[in-house]
């Protein structure tokens, strides 16, 4: 896929040629300029004339006409020097390799020193680059019937750096490249009909997660979940003729199991609602249920292939949610593995209740740490809209290292209160020591502080993507459908974790 090189000649025969392009960058110089000697001087003549724009961004095609060895050359707007950051330089990358794919090229060449700034290196932008190809030519197959004709993709990409060493502009591009393909594997996951991905096919796509980066695996069957008592969980798959499946893969990257991270992601594979069901409009979709599930396994995907020095264990509780004569019912008492009993008022509160008894299996298997990451409510598109993952946490030093992450991710979230109100509105059953569903104000607020009920002590994130894990327009760095919102920053929340007081 990418081959660093360390001279940079303008005869070098490419397809393309992606360069960037400063805002109030007066003349070319370098490299550059003997590109627009080579076009007697008219790449200036068109920066001046505003045909190449260096507004961020901006993408400027321009043909050789047999000039130099690539065939075309495009001049990608950086903006202005002291505003350009991570996040808007990978944009930027993504447009243009959107074009370029638009384009049917299998191959172009990128000149990564045009790219660096005071504050933004050679390696930053390698690993922006490589990151940025893969999320933003990504594009779920589906099952439409194929045209014989092959689809032409980037399958070769030239960098050139004269001033960074290939070796090191290899392991960033390397690295980079791994978290979009995360993403994009994530991606994939929610993008699945809930008849091609039930909770056997999350686990056997686990369990070959495990084979191929030696993670310890355990895959919990109804029967062992029965013994162990995780009544909330099996309530949810009361209705379902798929058996539910308890998912665990472990990654020990220190000497001894300890400072362990738990990553647990909501798996509902489909969600009907159950006898709470939604409106012919709110079903539809639902199969996406399971994007903290994706998020999670796309997680370990990159920290099997960075092997940070951490210990990670993450818990997938996995089923659908459906409505049959066994199905479980508004008024019903179900005891968690916890051994707290929940009074069941709202069958379409059921993530919250798969979560809880995975919360107490990754304590369960040592976790000292927890964030659980869930499509879980409506409430939290209303409170915090389409591109904002909402946040609660009972421990302010852990969420700023998961806030730290999603900033470098550039996945935005916003902390939600976790106050005493909430907590005693889940503690108010008559006939149980918790209900599920107290009622439709502050709904992201109470979901979250009933998965506190079960991280108890234990140091706590919560995340609730449902109003992230899927956008319903293309963007710079992606298409139409799911994201793999929250992949990349649980992996980067892993690698940089520092153990703290509890």
């Amino acid at each position: 896929m990418f081959a660093v090189k360390k001279e940079f000649e303008l005869a070098n025969v490419h397809e393309g040629l992606v360069i960037g392009l400063l805002d109030k960058q007066e003349k070319f110089a370098g490299n550059l300029a003997k590109l627009d000697a080579e076009f007697n001087g008219q790449l200036t003549e068109l920066v001046k004339s505003g045909d190449i724009s260096a507004k961020l961004k901006s993408i400027s095609k321009v043909h050789s006409f047999g000039k130099i060895g690539s065939k075309r050359v495009w001049f990608v707007g950086l903006g202005k020097e002291k505003e350009l950051t991570f996040e808007k330089l990978k944009e930027a990358f993504g447009k243009v390799f959107k074009n370029v794919t638009a384009n049917k090229l299998e191959e172009t060449a990128i000149y990564l020193d045009s790219f660096i700034t005071e504050e933004l290196d050679g390696l930053d932008a390698a690993h922006a680059l490589s990151e940025a190809l893969a999320l933003a030519t990504y594009q779920f197959e589906g099952y439409k019937q194929k045209s014989n004709e092959p689809e032409k993709r980037i399958e070769q990409l030239n960098v050139y750096s004269e001033l960074f060493a290939e070796e090191d502009v290899q392991v960033s591009l390397s690295v980079g490249y791994a978290f979009g393909k995360a993403a994009n594997s994530a991606r994939t996951l929610v993008n699945t009909p809930g008849n091609l991905l039930t909770a056997t096919d999350m686990a056997n796509y686990a369990m070959e997660l495990g084979a191929k980066y030696d993670f310890e695996v355990e895959i919990l069957e109804k029967a062992e979940i029965e013994k162990l008592g995780m009544g909330a969980f099996l309530a949810v798959n009361q209705g379902s003729t798929e058996p539910p499946k308890m998912i665990v893969l472990k990654y020990q990257g220190k000497d001894e199991w300890k400072d362990v991270i738990g990553l647990v992601g909501k798996g509902i594979t489909f969600d009907t609602g159950g006898y709470s069901i939604k409106t012919k409009a709110g079903i539809v979709g639902m199969k996406t249920d399971m994007g903290g599930a994706a998020a999670v396994l796309g997680a370990m995907e990159i920290i099997g292939e960075t092997r940070p020095e951490q210990n990670v264990v993450a818990v997938i509780p996995s089923t659908d949610n459906m409505i049959s004569g066994g199905a479980f019912k508004p008024d019903d008492v179900i005891t968690s593995m916890s051994g707290k009993t929940i009074e069941v008022l709202n069958t379409d509160a059921e993530g919250r209740l798969v979560l809880a008894d995975a919360v107490t299996y990754a304590k369960h298997h040592g976790a000292e740490y927890l964030v659980d990451v869930a499509t879980l409510t409506g409430g939290v598109i209303t409170a915090l809209g389409l591109h904002t993952t909402g946040a609660m946490t009972n421990h302010e030093s852990l969420y700023e290292q998961v806030l730290e992450a999603s900033m470098e991710a550039g996945e935005q979230m916003w902390l939600l209160p976790l106050f005493e109100s909430e907590k005693e509105r889940v503690r108010n059953s008559k006939v149980a020591d918790l209900n599920n569903s107290p009622g439709s104000e502050g709904h992201a607020l109470v979901a979250g502080a009933f998965i506190g009920e079960f991280a108890e002590g234990t140091p706590w994130v919560h995340l609730d993507i449902a109003g992230t894990a899927v956008t319903s327009k293309a963007y710079d760095l992606g298409p139409a459908g799911a994201t793999g919102v929250m992949t990349r920053t649980l992996a980067l929340f892993v690698e940089r974790f520092e153990p703290i007081e509890k």
